[in-house]
């Protein structure tokens, strides 16, 4: 089914140790919920852990990224407006039930995709040093 542009909804199954480099979507909020597994999610300059179940808001312009701690995850993601559909597409691979999720992000091929697409401003690497022991009073519901 189309929105017409008005929001883009996926499912993005992912491996442990995946990662996204800092970045902001200019022209869309991001909205993530958590159906299996968990991530570390830094947002604004915050870290907070999010578990299944859990749902996290990346306003337009804010600058954020997120880790899996878990083996594997799966969200949904949604942007609204729906404005960042090329990119994903461009740079990622789309899986299926006979393939596995990539654990390692092809930075180069995200770069090209928000050069040439737009609809994300990468702002530096990943802001994931090393893992941080779960702590409940990070935790975003």
């Amino acid at each position: 089914m189309e929105s017409n542009g008005a929001f883009l909804l996926f499912e993005d199954q992912m491996a442990g140790g995946k990662m996204t480099p800092l970045h902001t979507h200019p022209d869309s909020d991001e909205t993530m919920y958590m159906l299996e597994g968990e991530i570390r999610m830094h947002l604004d300059g915050q870290e907070h852990r999010v578990a299944a179940g859990g749902v996290v808001v990346a306003p337009r312009g804010v600058p954020h990224a997120f880790m899996v701690v878990s083996d594997t995850a799966r969200m949904l993601c949604l942007h609204t407006p729906g404005c960042c559909e090329a990119f994903y597409w461009d740079a990622s691979e789309p899986t299926t039930a006979d393939t596995a999720a990539p654990g390692v992000v092809d930075f180069d091929r995200v770069r090209a995709s928000a050069q040439h697409n737009g609809g994300i401003d990468l702002i530096g690497p990943p802001p994931f040093p090393t893992l941080m022991p779960s702590d409940p009073s990070r935790d975003v519901a």
